[in-house]
This record gives structure tokens, C-alpha cells and sequence, in this order.
């Protein structure tokens, strides 16, 4: 199994990207437009924010919106597992709450972000053979018109204290559930990605890349072409457990009402899989 890095600017990236994405569900980009240096601030902004902690207690999560500050208190429990993840977070949609000193970043990456993942999504149904795609109800790239449910979420890990409960991980092992998860590499190194044969492989993830998996909603609507491989982020140990680790995972979300297959609309899938990981009931 190995997860392609691709240089976005190739003139062969859509049909690399795509092939890395069928065969291992990641790919991982380099040369794209992004701006590091927007990265780089949100993660030093919003690690003081989470750091802090006098701002945060204000925007605490809205169960009806799911928007706002998830504490490590109510973090998630992925699925199948019985530890929550070992992280606090902010989920931020564009009409949901945002810190007014954090907003004009966190906007700027989310506009850009999201035209960037919607121009994936079209490399993905390019690519995507005339048998499989025959089956989506809508082209790709129609699922996310007009949708408010793209969501960027700033995570934070914060350092181990060796009294975290046996067994528990940072990002225990899970799929993501939108269609199309992009992810500029974090601060700190640990995530790893699910290979065939059950081991666990370190992700590429140089400061700078952009990292992308394929999520349970397009792995249904593809009927499994598109795999949403198990990927963790595990916990580091010498000098790393001493440092926060920062991620800005932006989860690309069709509208509601788009009808991934015979089983499920998206928000059918969206409901079921918000109970299963304990944030929604």
C-alpha cells in the first residue's frame, strides 16, 4: 500500500490523485495553491485560543447546531471504540459562531479550502470508471452546491499528562464521514492510515503538503470504489507528549437531501453516524 504524493501543478495529477485515492483512499498534495503562511497563523491563533481558555468557554457546542467548542470532555468516541479521543475542538461553518479576532483567517482558509476540494471532487468523477459512476444519483461536484453543512474544524491535542485512561489515543481509529476530507499536514507528526493487511503506516505529512481521504458518504455513493480507509492519530511519546498538536480538517458535506444509494440520503447517513459517535442523540 502507498499513498501517492502528487504535485498539484502536473499535468497527470487528476488521474494520479485519483488512482492513490481508489487504491489506498488518501493522496497527498504538494504545489497546491494554498498559502502556508495562512496555515501557519491559524494554527498559532487558534492554539493560543484553545490555550487560553477564557474566549472558548463562551462558544461551547450547540447540540441542534453542532457548531461552537467541543471540550475534551465531550469529544467524540469513534466508532466501535469506548475511550473518547484524547481532543478538544471548534466547529466552524460559515453562518455558526467564530471569535471575531479569529474570523478573517478562519474564513479566508474555509473559501479557499472548500473551491479547492470542490475542484478534487471533479478530478475524483473524472476519473471514476463508467460503471461505477453510473450509480451516483448527481454528478460529484452538483452534491455540494449550495450546501451549509462543509464543515472546518480546528482540533486540538492537547500535551499528555500519563493520566490519560489505558488505551485511549488522540484520534482512536475511525472513517470520516463527509464525501472528501482536504488536511494540510499539522504541527506534530501521528497520523496513520489503515493498510489491507491491518498495519499501520505513517501518513506523508512534511510541513507543507495537503493531505486528503476519501469519506464514508462517497465510499457509499462509489459502492466501495472509493474507500474510507481507518486512519488514527496516535500518541507521541518522548519530547512530542510534551506539545500540543494543531489540525485544520476541512469535511466536505453534500446537501441533505442528495441520495448517496438505495440505502441512504446524506442526511440519513449524517443523523446515524452523529448518534454513533455520542454528539447528537
Amino acid at each position: 500500500m502507498q499513498v501517492q504524493v502528487v504535485d498539484y501543478r502536473a499535468p497527470g495529477a487528476p488521474e494520479q490523485f485519483a488512482r492513490s485515492l481508489h487504491e489506498t483512499g488518501f493522496g497527498v498534495l504538494v504545489n497546491h495553491p494554498i498559502p502556508q503562511a495562512l496555515v501557519e497563523k491559524i494554527y498559532a491563533d487558534w492554539l493560543a485560543f484553545f490555550v487560553d481558555g477564557a474566549e472558548k468557554q463562551g462558544y461551547a457546542f450547540s447540540p441542534e447546531t453542532q457548531d461552537g467548542w467541543f471540550s475534551t470532555a465531550i469529544s467524540e468516541t469513534a466508532k466501535g471504540h469506548t475511550q473518547k479521543d484524547l481532543k478538544e475542538y471548534f466547529h466552524i461553518y460559515p453562518w455558526g459562531r467564530i471569535p471575531p479576532s479569529l474570523k478573517a483567517d478562519a474564513m479566508a482558509y474555509y473559501e479557499q479550502a472548500n473551491a479547492l476540494a470542490g475542484e478534487l471532487l471533479s478530478w475524483v468523477e473524472r476519473h471514476t470508471p463508467p460503471d461505477i459512476s453510473r450509480h451516483y444519483s448527481e454528478p460529484l461536484s452538483r452534491m455540494i452546491e449550495d450546501s451549509r453543512l462543509t464543515l472546518l474544524r480546528v482540533l486540538r491535542y492537547p500535551p499528555l499528562t500519563g493520566t490519560e485512561p489505558p488505551g485511549s489515543l488522540r484520534a482512536a481509529a475511525h472513517g470520516d464521514i463527509n464525501l472528501l476530507t482536504i488536511l494540510p499536514a499539522a504541527n506534530e507528526p501521528g497520523l496513520q492510515v489503515q493498510a489491507k493487511d491491518g498495519a499501520w503506516l505513517d501518513v506523508p505529512s512534511d510541513f507543507g503538503m495537503l493531505i486528503v481521504n476519501i469519506g464514508d458518504m462517497l465510499e457509499e455513493a462509489s459502492r466501495g470504489y472509493y474507500p474510507s480507509t481507518q486512519h488514527r492519530v496516535v500518541n507521541p511519546t518522548g519530547e512530542g507528549a510534551t506539545k500540543s498538536r494543531i489540525s485544520l480538517p476541512l469535511f466536505l458535506h453534500p446537501r441533505p437531501d442528495v441520495v448517496l444509494s438505495e440505502r441512504y440520503t446524506a442526511h440519513e447517513y449524517l443523523m446515524e453516524r452523529l448518534r454513533e459517535l455520542g454528539v447528537k442523540t
